[in-house]
């Protein structure tokens, strides 16, 4: 007896949840009930040709109204439409509402304890009563500088403090991080949107705050700078344009500070025209740990990836809201059965 597949609802279509549509559709154990997504552009049309796939169109119309997409018999719902938990909550708790486990790309919700303890709980009991679970994943927050921090702690008998830094080549990305990290803004005009919390990379206090409570580290302070990169030379991308000069991207860190000392270091450079892009997660104990990954993790690939290889895991997870901390994510064959 087969059992039946599992039925996905894309909640965004923009461009990773298009990345995302287009692996579900290679999985065979996956199948593709619906998509939402308010803009007019995209309303009621073929999700198939709106992500750009070569076999559309797929007979799945794109709907503005969120809850006659997930009035049918849906598994899991697959969110990406904003940074802000705020502004998602009510999306969020009306794919609960609905029956649904959930995997959001929103990086607040990646481990949303300290920011916002009243929505954590909201969502961690409404998932509760529902008997579903929920997660926020990615690659950064939910990879690279948490999830895989916590990974090579598995080997570690004791971890005094731990170091993460990721360089990353904007140039190779899609244009809203480009425009997100400020690319081809002036130096004022940055620190401008910054003051506004408009120009950021989101994740890091989140990751901070995993890795510490992790790694049972008694944080008493979680500080978080961001600074322009400002280019040497002109770059250009396939989107924009960066004269010398301009700012090329963002440089951001992050430190948990426990006991007088600094526990946890994290260092994000995310720009265009970077040189030497790497991923690099140190470990200070017994014994000492380090791993670099050359190239780095390419984020749209692995955001997606990481959101569609969690759907196994999120379905047979405990209710309520989980983490990247809590829950064993693994690869999710094409061949896979349902």
């Amino acid at each position: 007896m087969t059992k039946k597949k599992i039925r996905v609802v894309q909640y965004g279509v923009g461009p990773i949840g298009a990345s995302i549509v287009r692996l579900m559709r290679q999985k065979n154990a996956v199948e593709i009930a619906g998509a939402i997504d308010s803009d007019p552009a995209k309303a009621g049309r073929d999700l198939g040709e709106v992500v750009g796939a070569p076999d559309a169109p797929w007979g799945i119309a794109i709907s503005a109204d969120a809850a006659s997409a997930l009035g049918g018999q849906v598994d899991v719902v697959m969110h990406c439409t904003s940074s802000y938990l705020k502004d998602v909550a009510g999306q969020l708790l009306a794919c609960i509402e609905a029956g649904c486990c959930v995997v959001s790309t929103c990086e607040e919700l990646a481990y949303p304890f300290r920011k916002h303890p009243e929505l954590s709980a909201k969502l961690d009991e409404a998932a509760k009563e529902e008997g579903v679970a929920i997660v926020g994943t990615g690659v950064n927050p939910g990879f690279v500088m948490d999830k895989l921090v916590l990974t090579l702690a598995a080997v570690s008998q004791r971890v005094d403090s731990a170091r993460s830094i990721r360089i990353v080549d904007a140039s190779k990305r899609r244009l809203p991080l480009q425009k997100k990290i400020g690319a081809g803004m002036t130096p004022e005009e940055f620190r401008e949107r910054v003051a506004a919390g408009v120009i950021k990379h989101h994740g890091l206090p989140e990751s901070v705050a995993m890795v510490g409570d992790a790694l049972g580290f008694e944080l008493e302070q979680i500080t978080e700078t961001i600074q322009p990169v400002i280019a040497e030379e002109a770059v250009q991308t396939e989107y924009l344009r960066v004269e010398a000069g301009q700012v090329a991207g963002v440089h951001q860190v992050a430190r948990g500070v426990g006991g007088g000392a600094e526990k946890i270091f994290m260092e994000l450079k995310m720009y265009v025209g970077a040189k030497d892009p790497a991923d690099t997660v140190a470990l200070a104990g017994e014994p000492n740990i380090s791993l670099t990954v050359p190239g780095g993790t390419h984020g749209d690939i692995a955001t997606a990836a990481v959101a569609v290889n969690a759907i196994p895991t999120i379905l047979a997870a405990v209710a309520g809201l989980r983490t990247g901390r809590d829950l064993p994510f693994s690869y999710f064959a094409p061949n896979a059965a349902p």
